[in-house]
């Protein structure tokens, strides 16, 4: 955290340091013309923002008609609002931040590596891989519940210790499973005083 602290501290501060060495440099430019220059690349910042907002929501609608999901859009739109942000803040660096997050040419790769570094891992530490496809399809990870228990002879199968259930029938194809709750009986003669559950 107090790294964006920093981050955010920092960004102000090469702002004014740049704008003081432009300004010291080139004489013919003076503060009202840098002002100037402030607020014109702010303007039109917020134009080509409005504009890839509008080209960025009608891909969404194109996306969602066609029944896929719009995830690159949602994140082109979270990265314009950000670009917005930084294009309204008075400054060449920001201004510069929110060039390169509203131009699609460097918005894509920012957008890929967002995707790659961000929020793939968020989504499956908070997932335990389902969302990537990461996930466990025989035994379990390294310390989960699967250490505890014994392997019996047959190296496909666990000993679960004793079984809650017991499976009946003859056929091999049909069986039944009898949990040994008694209370299936109790649960029908309340289905059948239940005047709604008929």
């Amino acid at each position: 955290m107090l790294r964006w602290i920093f981050a955010l501290l920092l960004i102000p501060f090469l702002d004014a340091v740049l704008l003081a060495v432009i300004v010291t440099q080139f004489g013919f430019l003076s503060w009202v013309g840098m002002i100037l220059l402030v607020v014109l690349t702010g303007l039109i910042g917020m134009l080509l923002v409005r504009a890839e907002g509008r080209r960025t929501i009608r891909k969404m609608q194109r996306s969602m008609a066609e029944g896929t999901p719009p995830t690159n859009e949602l994140l082109d739109g979270g990265l314009l609002i950000a670009a917005g942000a930084f294009l309204l803040t008075p400054g060449l660096v920001t201004d510069g931040i929110g060039f390169l997050l509203a131009v699609p040419l460097t918005r894509i790769p920012i957008r890929a590596a967002l995707k790659r570094f961000v929020i793939v891992p968020y989504v499956d530490k908070k997932t335990g891989g389902f969302a990537s496809g990461g996930v466990w399809t025989f035994g379990f990870p390294e310390g989960g519940p699967g250490r505890e228990r014994t392997e019996s002879a047959d190296s496909g199968t666990y000993d679960l210790g004793e079984d809650a259930y017991s499976v009946a029938g003859d056929d091999e194809d049909a069986y039944t499973i009898d949990f040994g709750d008694e209370r299936t009986d109790d649960a029908d003669d309340e289905r059948d005083d239940d005047p709604l559950g008929r």
